[in-house]
């Protein structure tokens, strides 16, 4: 009789998450059933959601605040399915708030209990970043998870540290974007591409901003210059309706057609995040822009270690993408470091910046998505 598949309940928080997790479940095909809670990419691959992913994608300390109700109840339903489902593995995928409050709460219930001494483990993918602010941190990691998958060398010590089995595997969206040559003609259209991010309420803050942007740049002289925005699920209503009484539209692209349009970019102006990341692999010139409300801003500043929040920055220890954060992330900063960035040599320079980091991105024993499906099948099938 073969072997039954193994059950994978999966958590994924947001469209960067969703996108990460359809890459492991597609190293698994075939080889085990899923459910949890994902976006369109994880549903694509085989997962039966239980509610829509849209409903975690919060960020900063008032938005979780605004939204505690309606994440108490999602916490609630993700353990209640959880014990339900009887999973062999839990696999959360960043949103690390959202995946100790579940795992925490099995841990701490008589079912979920009986399920751990059956031998279910919870593994984590995307280190929280420990290193950027209150390392301790590390220590109530280590008690929830079982096993977290790290995408870089520098990130392990902060979790062996506290006995947390961690390994690193690379950075996941390497892999897709790495696959085809990353050097695309970018010059011939001048694209400039617009990323306010997935979050609603970074979304809602940054749209005015980049609304200014785009009239400054269109009414100053900047010759063969189009404006794209990628669009994905969590907010695409939003900026369709946004961008409606702009003077200028943009051309509006399915966020899973992002990274064609990022090929085609000639400078970038992003939100924080992982598009950051994806831009820099690309070797696409971009200026990373970030604005919260007051009170998340003011408790980074009092807390946050690092310097830069754009992770090519950090890897690279230096100022590759400028970065337009908090009070900084208006429309007329935004236009001086754009006009900077289209000097030919300027442009040349950060292009050959950001191509020094590519060796920082993946590894040589395998990919970070069989690297990671691997393992949890290993795990699941103990």
């Amino acid at each position: 009789m073969p072997n039954k598949k193994p059950k994978i309940f999966i958590i994924a928080g947001e469209v960067s998450g969703d996108a990460l997790g359809a890459r492991i479940m597609h190293q698994m095909k075939n080889a085990a059933n899923f459910v949890g809670i994902g976006g369109a990419e994880m549903i694509g691959c085989g997962l039966r959601s239980i509610f829509p992913m849209a409903d975690l994608s919060v960020m900063g300390t008032v938005e979780v605040l605004a939204h505690a109700r309606t994440l108490s109840r999602h916490i609630k339903e993700a353990v209640n399915a959880i014990i339900a489902e009887k999973p062999d593995l839990v696999l959360t995928i960043d949103s690390p708030g959202f995946a100790r409050s579940v795992i925490s709460k099995l841990r701490n219930c008589a079912a979920g209990q009986k399920l751990i001494a059956d031998g279910l483990r919870f593994h984590h993918v995307v280190a929280p970043q420990v290193w950027a602010w209150r390392p301790g941190r590390a220590k109530k990691y280590a008690r929830v998870f079982d096993k977290l998958y790290a995408f870089f060398d520098f990130e392990v010590p902060y979790f062996t540290k506290y006995g947390l089995n961690t390994i690193a595997v690379g950075h996941p969206i390497a892999e897709k974007i790495m696959e085809t040559a990353v050097d695309a003609k970018k010059d011939s259209e001048k694209i400039i591409t617009i990323v306010p991010g997935s979050r609603m309420g970074e979304v809602k803050r940054l749209m005015p901003i980049f609304k200014s942007v785009v009239e400054t740049v269109n009414s100053c002289g900047y010759i063969g210059y189009k404006f794209a925005i990628p669009v994905v699920e969590t907010t695409a209503e939003y900026v369709r309706n946004a961008v409606k009484d702009w003077a200028v539209q943009p051309e509006l692209v399915d966020g899973r057609m992002r990274y064609d349009l990022y090929r085609k970019t000639y400078v970038a102006i992003v939100a924080s995040g992982t598009v950051s990341a994806e831009l820099a692999m690309l070797h696409v010139p971009a200026i990373v822009t970030y604005k919260m409300n007051a009170i998340t801003t003011w408790l980074l500043r009092r807390f946050i270690r690092v310097r830069w929040v754009s992770l090519v920055n950090i890897l690279l220890n230096r100022g590759v993408y400028p970065e337009c954060l908090g009070s900084a992330a208006t429309a007329d900063n935004i236009i001086n470091e754009l006009d900077s960035i289209i000097l030919p040599a300027n442009r040349a320079r950060m292009i050959s910046d950001l191509k020094s980091a590519d060796k920082m991105w993946i590894r040589t024993n395998g990919t970070p998505s069989k690297i990671i499906a691997d393992d949890i099948l290993k795990s699941a099938n103990k």
